[in-house]
């Protein structure tokens, strides 16, 4: 049991890695330099999906860590 619960924190860490790493970043500093300043409010399509994928990672990573926690 404590294998399989390794392996899934694994594979949560790493599939939260890829999820933070491919979100898109924010205008940061190129607004200084005359970057787009428009402002979303909705996320739609591939972020929308990236968002949720991350959160659902982020929960499966959390969960497997702390059932880890309880079985050792």
């Amino acid at each position: 049991m404590r294998t399989i619960v390794t392996i899934v924190l694994l594979v949560a860490a790493f599939l939260l890695i890829a999820a933070v790493l491919l979100q898109q970043k924010g205008s940061g500093l190129s607004g200084i330099f005359g970057g787009d300043s428009a402002s979303y409010l909705t996320k739609r399509g591939a972020e929308k999906f990236l968002t949720i994928f991350t959160v659902l990672s982020a929960a499966i990573f959390i969960a497997s860590a702390l059932s880890l926690l309880i079985i050792k």
